[in-house]
């Protein structure tokens, strides 16, 4: 993302210098700062993510020192100067030769300058010499370009960019890096008939996450694998006729405890999910079973915790109340020591028309009597006031959660679907989802989902399953 100068908007339009018009000696300049959102943006577009520019830590162990922006970051900035000012519109770029003479560092303001040195009329080609310098006037790079020039005078309206958001995936790193430190969890990966489902366990492997067996039909789970182009060497696979078997089998592993978590394949959600809360399953606990969203949402500064999205179509008071246990004891098992727990409804106030409003009033009363232990409840709150302390402070809410909810309990699946797939889509969230209130944690992955959401699931489903080791499993 190259910034522009106050002197560079308040051109509104770009005009260039014909082949005839230019004069030997005569120069532009252009001025950038290179920021942390510059690097980033580069290495995003060019695919140069050579850790010397982007990863501090081995940055500081390299040659320099520290993290230092691509050389040619530097270069682009060059051909900048030859399209949009001299010679301008309509220059065709021939030719380039550049020298790296010192490193450009975050924070550096770097000065690039371009100065015709030599004519030649026969084809309109200009060689102009090519020099960039820091804030220090200590030069970072020098060189020469040949160009075509234009023939012709142009003017043209200067094109307004489109405004740039970076998506940091920070959210995650403290989790996924704690979680590969653990040693690999035993998943049982439940009807894994499909080209994605392998690459996902594959994938999740070759991570250090998960130490995954098959649980499904084996002819089709190595169709799967040859149409997605992976080996299953080293990967055991349990044999077994169909989805539903898979399911009950998959049960019968985790409550024997020969595996410690379960993984959703390709078959269906409540098919896995029916096994679990089934009569004679030994993974059921007091607790209703419910799915969370650990996001990782860009504008917001620490992760956040939708619930419930996936299971409970339209919970009881009594549903409500395990759905948010569950989500607290999640976020204690990730350190967080008296999540904030927002009860969401259309409006903050109670209005007895509004049932989830009513919902939202008792849980608040529940949780100040001890019926909701280890976080702090409030509700009703509107979706605006709980994430955004401005809009609380409007509104007159006076709340220990209101701004700077950790959980937002949804008064319904229709509701934490949506509320979920638009912090996905619009806002750029990635969302890692798992099942609790089981004796295990439940992987639940889409197709959709992308790698690193993937493994922000099988991370933290590592984590729950390694501190439920230690004595936190629920009742």
């Amino acid at each position: 993302m190259f910034i522009n100068t106050e002197a560079d908007l308040d051109q509104s339009l770009l005009r260039n210098r014909t082949f005839d018009d230019l004069a030997i000696g005569e120069s532009a300049s252009l001025v950038r700062v290179v920021g942390r959102d510059d690097i980033d943006l580069f290495a995003t577009v060019s695919g140069d993510v050579n850790p010397a520019h982007l990863d501090p830590v081995f940055a500081s162990t390299d040659f320099f020192g520290h993290v230092v922006a691509h050389g040619m970051w530097t270069g682009a900035l060059v051909s900048a100067v030859l399209g949009t000012k001299l010679p301008g519109p309509g220059t065709i770029y021939l030719e380039q030769d550049l020298r790296f003479r010192k490193p450009v560092s975050p924070g550096d303001t770097i000065t690039v300058t371009v100065t015709v040195r030599e004519k030649r009329p026969e084809k309109r080609v200009v060689i102009l010499d090519t020099r960039g310098a820091n804030q220090h006037g200590e030069e970072v790079l020098n060189g020469s370009a040949t160009v075509i020039a234009p023939d012709r005078a142009i003017e043209w309206p200067r094109t307004q960019l489109p405004d740039v958001a970076l998506v940091r995936h920070d959210r995650y790193e403290h989790f996924i890096n704690e979680a590969r430190a653990l040693p690999a969890l035993r998943a049982a990966i439940v009807h894994p008939c499909s080209p994605d489902a392998i690459l996902t366990v594959v994938e999740l492997r070759n991570e250090g996450l998960l130490s995954p067996l098959l649980v499904g039909p084996e002819v089709k789970i190595r169709v799967a694998a040859e149409e997605a182009g992976v080996s299953l060497d080293g990967i055991p696979i349990e044999a077994v006729e169909h989805s539903h078997a898979a399911a009950a089998r998959a049960v019968e592993l985790a409550a024997g405890g020969h595996v410690t978590t379960l993984m959703k394949g390709s078959l269906h959600s409540d098919e896995l999910l029916g096994a679990v809360v089934a009569e004679n399953s030994r993974l059921r606990t007091d607790r209703r079973v419910s799915h969370v969203y650990a996001m990782s949402v860009p504008a917001y500064s620490k992760p956040l915790v939708v619930t419930d999205a996936a299971i409970n179509i339209q919970p009881t008071l009594d549903h409500k109340r395990d759905i948010c246990q569950n989500a607290v004891d999640f976020l204690h098992t990730l350190g967080v020591a008296e999540p904030l727990v927002a009860v969401l409804a259309a409006v903050e106030t109670v209005n007895p028309r509004m049932p989830s409003t009513l919902d939202a009033a008792a849980l608040t009363v529940m949780a100040a009597r001890g019926q909701i232990t280890g976080a702090r409840v409030d509700g009703p709150l509107a979706f605006d006031n709980a994430i955004n302390s401005d809009a609380a402070r409007t509104k007159g809410i006076i709340s220990p959660v209101a701004g700077q909810a950790d959980i937002l309990l949804v008064p319904d699946i229709e509701a934490g679907n949506m509320l979920a797939k638009q912090l996905i889509y619009f806002g750029g969230a990635d969302a890692a989802g798992l099942v609790l209130g089981a004796r295990v944690p439940i992987i639940l992955t889409s197709r959709a989902d992308s790698l690193r959401t993937r493994i922000a699931s099988a991370a933290l489903a590592k984590l729950v399953a390694f501190r439920w080791s230690r004595g936190a499993k629920p009742a």
